[in-house]
């Protein structure tokens, strides 16, 4: 019930941001830039703000339904249905305990083979996941320290995390599609003087503009993605003890030092980076990280006691 509330609450605040864009828009354009003398009223058409929702979530959403299936393609993974080692029954074991302590569907439990020690969670609801784990964590962490990343992993599971994202992307989508594409049609036609705008500059400023906005869009996004990594640790901490996920991501972080090829890996895109435990903090005084740094997340987990 709480995940239908925030999803609730999410689309509600999307309509009501669509609902004052259009009628800031009209505001502007049909009352204070004629006390200017600048008439524009033909740019702007409802359809826009149509167009930009659709394709701003329609997009979102897509990324989201496809969001296992991406995964168990963009890394070689095998599911744990009947475990057959200790490592495999205590992940799959520890996943199906904390789904029954959350009240969801068990997740659907994966490996990957790959040195580095990481996990994610993904899927397109609560009841349609999965988790999958790194065989570098695997045989890295200590079964309580495992245990604790496999509730933080769940943790963003049960909370929605997925759904939500989503529904900001596709909110910043919208909002990115839109401003840019007004903005467009008022420079194409200011530029213009008079004349009838042309295409390709009305084309170029668009995306220009598109691209500049999708940086402050970014920076939402990511803001929000932080905050939902300290959620899970508390998650995690709930279910299991906070120090327990304290010690994970000491180890993690150890680790992550210890290898110059994982600094190379995490230097690159990963699409799935806000689905893992740990990334890479970095980007312009941390606007751009999705992940908070360890230190903080440690803090954060210190002072719950």
């Amino acid at each position: 019930m709480r995940s239908f509330k925030g999803i609730g609450m999410l689309i509600i605040a999307n309509i009501l941001i669509m609902v004052t864009l259009a009628i800031s828009a009209n505001v502007l354009i049909y009352f204070i830039l004629p006390m200017f003398g600048i008439d524009v009223s033909d740019t702007f058409e409802a359809r826009q703000l149509t167009f930009a929702a659709v394709f701003g979530f329609g997009g979102a959403f897509i990324s989201l339904w496809m969001s296992k299936w991406l995964a168990k393609r963009g890394n070689k993974m095998q599911q744990v249905i009947n475990p057959s080692t200790a490592k495999e029954k205590l992940v799959y074991e520890t996943v199906e305990a904390l789904a029954q302590r959350a009240g969801i569907k068990m997740p659907e439990v994966w490996v990957y083979w790959d040195d580095v020690p990481n996990a994610f969670a993904t899927g397109p609801s609560r009841n349609n996941s999965m988790v999958a784990v790194s065989s570098g964590l695997a045989m890295s962490l200590s079964d309580a320290e495992l245990k604790a990343v496999l509730a933080h992993e769940v943790g963003h599971i049960a909370n929605g995390d997925m759904v939500a994202t989503t529904l900001l992307q596709g909110l910043m989508n919208t909002i990115v599609y839109f401003v840019a594409s007004m903005l467009a049609r008022l420079i194409a036609s200011a530029l213009a003087r008079g004349e009838e705008p042309s295409h390709m500059v009305y084309f170029i400023v668009d995306i220009v503009l598109q691209i500049m906005l999708s940086f402050l869009a970014a920076i939402v996004v990511c803001a929000f993605s932080r905050k939902r990594e300290f959620k899970a640790d508390a998650y995690a901490a709930d279910a299991l003890g906070a120090e327990s996920m304290i010690s994970a991501l000491q180890k993690i972080d150890r680790l992550s030092h210890q290898s110059v090829e994982w600094e190379h890996r995490e230097s690159r895109e990963d699409t799935l980076a806000t689905m893992k435990i740990y990334a890479a903090h970095g980007g312009i005084k941390g606007l751009f990280a999705t992940h908070p740094s360890i230190e903080d997340r440690i803090a954060a987990l210190r002072n719950r006691r």
